[in-house]
């Protein structure tokens, strides 16, 4: 039974990498309040679901700038001090949420402006630190590694969450971005007892020609590039986080404890796949599970629209009076989709770090956390724009459905991606 649980060597290998990982946890878990507080509070300033969803929205240029270059920064310099500058940015940002909330002075346009700030920070910070890891563990520990990183955002996603739907309603805004700013403090005690970690290879300097030898490197890696289109159709169509606010208000009831609630259950899945791990991080098969978990991950969505339909004819809820039946099988279903996406996370993350060099690592994650983090941005303005013009249980409906035969249809025209052996990475 021991060989289904999580591996956990990597805390045994690295004491660098246990020192990052208890760090990178904390500090995310402060991350998730202030995500979920900015939704909560922009919601409340707008009584809008498009604009919640402008909120990811309004993160992605900057974001997509951000990785490309901090990728780039991180195939340059010391990948610690990379690190540690974005760290540094995103701290004083929450720092200015927290001041200006204390203050009464927030308004719609500072939340969105301080939201990209933190967002190309956090780019940058994490496409760093993914690429320091290969450098602290060996490549037999990498997919274990991976699925310890499911642990980390199992624990924030399901904690921060809930615990900011709690503390909004209990407390209010300022608090919670408060706390945020003491969680992130752990975040320097990780980064700062690393080692120097210089790239290894040939390094070219950041600018345009850095760029190119990365998107010349990406031409030639056609799995990289499948497991990259695989994620963008799965967050772009599968993603339902910005229609949380408006179903703890009007469809499911209960206010923010629900929004936070639903977000949870989705990092329960993840938190509960990576504690059973065991046998996923012995699967070689990588680009075969990628198909696989990612379809999975469309029929949890899709059963989470059709949670909501129900909602439809059982009306009466509200902020005050919530459905907790039908709370209870959406939080299945999305416990599921994050399960499902988390095993796909651990083979992709695995097979970024095992098949790609260590000289274009930075920038090949960069690329990589533009599209992790930039998918679920052009879900939420699927999302929000779809309800909007429909009804709120129709994108997950829909979108489920279309990352199952999306996907289906990419995979079968690239049997190499199928193919792909973890035991002979090639990227």
């Amino acid at each position: 039974m021991s060989g289904n649980f999580i591996d956990l060597r990597p805390f045994r290998a690295s004491r660098a990498f246990t020192r990052m990982w208890i760090g990178s946890t904390l500090a995310g878990l402060g991350g998730q309040l202030t995500i979920v507080t900015v939704m909560l509070h922009v919601f409340e300033l707008t009584a809008s679901t498009f604009a919640v969803s402008m909120v990811a929205v309004a993160g992605l240029i900057p974001m997509i700038l951000a990785g490309l270059y901090g990728g780039m920064l991180a195939d340059a310099f010391d990948r610690r001090k990379v690190a540690l500058i974005a760290a540094i940015i995103t701290f004083v940002s929450t720092l200015l949420l927290a001041v200006l909330t204390w203050g009464q002075l927030e308004t719609i346009w500072w939340l969105y402006a301080l939201s990209m700030i933190n967002s190309a920070a956090n780019s940058v910070g994490m496409a760093t630190r993914t690429a320091i890891v290969p450098r602290l563990i060996p490549r037999d520990l990498l997919a274990a590694a991976s699925a310890l990183n499911g642990i980390t955002i199992g624990v924030m996603v399901m904690v921060g969450p809930a615990l900011a739907g709690i503390l909004v309603a209990v407390t209010g805004y300022g608090w919670t971005y408060t706390i945020d700013v003491m969680l992130m403090l752990a975040m320097f005690l990780g980064l700062w007892s690393l080692p120097a970690l210089r790239p290894e290879g040939n390094i070219v300097r950041p600018g345009l020609e850095s760029l190119v030898d990365g998107w010349r490197f990406l031409k030639r890696a056609a799995n990289i590039r499948m497991q990259y289109l695989v994620d963008i159709v799965a967050m772009t169509f599968g993603q339902p986080l910005a229609l949380f606010p408006a179903l703890g208000t009007v469809l499911l009831g209960g206010g923010a404890v629900t929004t936070g609630a639903l977000t949870a259950a989705v990092a329960a899945g993840t938190f509960l796949s990576s504690l059973f791990s065991g046998r996923v991080v012995r699967y070689r098969w990588h680009g075969r599970g990628i198909e696989r978990a990612v379809q999975a991950y469309g029929a949890a969505i899709a059963l989470f629209g059709a949670v909501l339909l129900l909602g439809v004819w059982m009306p009466g809820a509200s902020e005050t009076h919530a459905n907790i039946g039908l709370i209870v099988a959406a939080c299945v279903a999305l416990a599921l989709s994050g399960a499902a996406d988390n095993i796909s996370s651990i083979y992709r993350n695995t097979m970024m770090q095992a098949s790609v060099p260590d000289a274009i690592r930075g920038r090949l994650q960069g690329i990589f956390i533009i599209v992790v983090a930039g998918g679920p941005r052009l879900g939420a303005l699927y999302a929000g724009a779809l309800a909007t013009f429909t009804a709120l249980w129709f994108p997950p409906l829909l979108g489920g459905l279309l990352v199952i035969a999306l996907v289906g249809v990419l995979v079968r025209f690239t049997p190499r991606f199928r193919m792909y052996d973890a035991e002979n990475p090639e990227p």
